[in-house]
């Protein structure tokens, strides 16, 4: 790991790379020296280079890759916290929930933060100096499809590969009540280990029971439950019936409108 005071990422969801005579296994060193050399002619002349300014610190890592060793950035500056930043703190992956910066009238400026670990699920709030850098958690996502469960084990396959993948219903949580056989999904790993299962934002499912629909009654604003094929229950209204697919919000589990 290599730490260098010259620099932050300005875009935290792109990584730097080398150029492409650099970018092979047999110059990783040499890729390495390249762009620190890059790093400290940007801090002298206070130049940015691809997303590098002459701001703050950085650190950088060489990722193990057999293929081809490109230098990868895995830093951030607290200033660029979003909802959805991935950040590693005390050895564990975080996923950045809500932020916002503080400026007050005497002292210096700070981030404030509710973070959410993708190994324990515990959320937690924590604060940060303006412009710290925190190091970026390496989390890949690989769309996967729900194949069919066994037992209490989710099954996902790679499409590309047909390898597959088990997943216990701790691991999926509540999400388990929108997930419906055939759905691609986004799974997301983190040193090679699962931590979490991204649904799609809007699914469609069927609804299997519910009251008899009231025909016409569109607009009176009334409500109903109804269970959907994964077995789960959610508020639609009057009209709805047996037998219909609606579209429902996993972020919420709430009903859209029929699908």
């Amino acid at each position: 790991m290599v730490h260098l005071g010259c620099a932050s990422l300005l875009c935290p969801s792109t990584c730097y790379r080398a150029p492409h005579h650099l970018c092979c296994s047999s110059s990783s060193n040499s890729s390495s020296r390249w762009l620190e050399e890059r790093l400290r002619h940007c801090s002298f002349f206070g130049e940015s280079v691809c997303g590098l300014q002459h701001n703050s610190s950085l650190t950088l890592r060489q990722r193990s890759c057999p293929s081809s060793g490109i230098l990868e950035i895995f830093a951030i500056s607290s200033n660029d916290f979003r909802p959805g930043t991935n950040i590693e703190l005390d050895g564990a992956p975080w996923r950045v929930q809500e932020f916002l910066h503080v400026k007050p009238g005497k002292g210096a400026a700070f981030v404030r933060t509710k973070l959410r670990n993708y190994i324990t699920g515990n959320i937690v709030e924590r604060t940060f100096r303006a412009g710290e850098s925190v190091n970026e958690a390496s989390v890949e996502k690989d769309v996967k499809q729900f194949t069919y469960k066994e037992g209490d084990q989710f099954v996902f396959m790679d499409m590309m590969t047909y390898e597959e993948i088990r997943l216990t219903e701790s691991d999926i949580g509540d999400k388990k009540k929108w997930l419906a056989e055939g759905m691609e999904c986004n799974v997301l790993s983190w040193n090679d280990r699962v931590i979490d299962v991204d649904l799609p934002i809007t699914v469609k499912l069927r609804v299997i029971q519910t009251d008899p629909g009231l025909k016409g009654d569109t607009a009176s604003g009334g409500s109903k439950p109804a269970t959907v094929e994964t077995g789960a229950t959610v508020n639609v209204p009057l009209f709805i019936d047996t037998d219909e697919v609606i579209l429902i919000d996993t972020r919420t589990g709430t009903y859209i409108s029929r699908a």
